[in-house]
């Protein structure tokens, strides 16, 4: 059995940039302000769950904020379109119905659309770098030409290129940004016409990978913080397990087991873009009894503890 950690030499590094992105944090913000001033018997849903965390989903049912499915669903209330944006024919339906909307979606995100969008009209054939199951990806994919367009998992969905066309690549807001690269470099290999690169990964995913990956090379554990549906905490925990094989992915502090910190001398924590504080917070006073960190700092500036540049 692993010796017990040292009580006085046990560090908890928590990454800066942890928690709520800016999408996120104005998505949250634009419902909690639509459910203070909704007026009674009227109904406020969102389409799909707001952002990829069930705590937070939950706490918004609490104020009156409930998800729904389809526009069927809706009970005439407004409608709040998710941070992840909804497909093209989804807001055409709604102009069509006429039904109040509250747009939530990401800057980041409708930006990758008009990207998209754009590049469709002028003849390039779209390839798209993500998840086709993620509701982002189906969003953003969806402002492309019917048939004109890939999305792209994996090195091995290369083969459906069709490389004699002109291409645009364009990202997942939430993508691995070494992943991303990788691609681009096969497609660079393979193209025999002109290629169109978008940079649409958003500034607070790459800091957060960044940080993750500084962390995770600096210490004996690593903790990622986030629902098991994001898409962007799942890539974290991806990249701080190829760094660190003692990387757990929990989504509260219930999810931890006091075991794994057993001999650690430092304990690293990074969270999802839709990870809200209060979460990460009692991740890391959880960690702190569970390592029975005792005389030490209770949590250390990241600067403190690796270089950032």
């Amino acid at each position: 059995m692993a010796n017990k950690p040292d009580n006085n030499n046990v560090d908890i590094i928590v990454a800066p940039s942890a928690g709520f992105c800016f999408g996120v944090k104005r998505a949250v913000k634009m419902a909690l302000n639509a459910a203070d001033s909704i007026k009674p018997g009227e109904g406020l849903n969102t389409l799909g769950p707001i952002i990829h965390n069930p705590q937070v989903v939950k706490s918004l049912e609490e104020r009156g904020v409930f998800p729904v499915h389809s526009l069927e669903e809706n009970n005439g209330g407004t409608v709040i379109i998710r941070s992840h944006g909804v497909k093209s024919e989804v807001m055409d339906e709604i102009r069509k119905k006429g039904l109040k909307v509250l747009d939530a979606t990401c800057p980041f995100v409708k930006q990758a659309q008009d990207y998209l969008l754009k590049a469709s009209e002028e003849g390039y054939f779209t390839i798209m770098i993500g998840d086709k199951n993620h509701p982002e990806v189906q969003s953003v994919i969806s402002f492309a030409r019917e048939g004109r367009y890939l999305i792209v998992n994996g090195a091995g969905d290369l083969k459906g290129i069709p490389v004699s066309e002109k291409l645009a690549l364009i990202s997942q807001t939430t993508q691995d940004v070494n992943f991303y690269n990788s691609i681009i470099n096969e497609i660079f290999k393979i193209a025999k016409n002109e290629v169109l690169v978008f940079n649409t990964i958003c500034d607070a995913t790459k800091i957060k990978q960044e940080e993750s990956r500084l962390i995770a090379s600096s210490v004996d554990v690593m903790i990622v913080v986030g629902g098991h549906n994001s898409s962007n905490t799942n890539k974290l925990n991806n990249i701080c397990r190829a760094i660190q094989k003692n990387t757990y992915h929990v989504e509260t502090e219930k999810e931890i087991d006091p075991d794994w910190f057993r001999g650690a001398k430092k304990i690293g924590v990074t969270a999802g873009a839709s990870t809200p504080d209060w979460i990460i917070e009692r991740v890391a006073n959880f960690i702190k009894k569970a390592a029975k960190h005792e005389g030490a700092n209770d949590l250390l500036n990241l600067s403190k503890c690796v270089r950032l540049d």
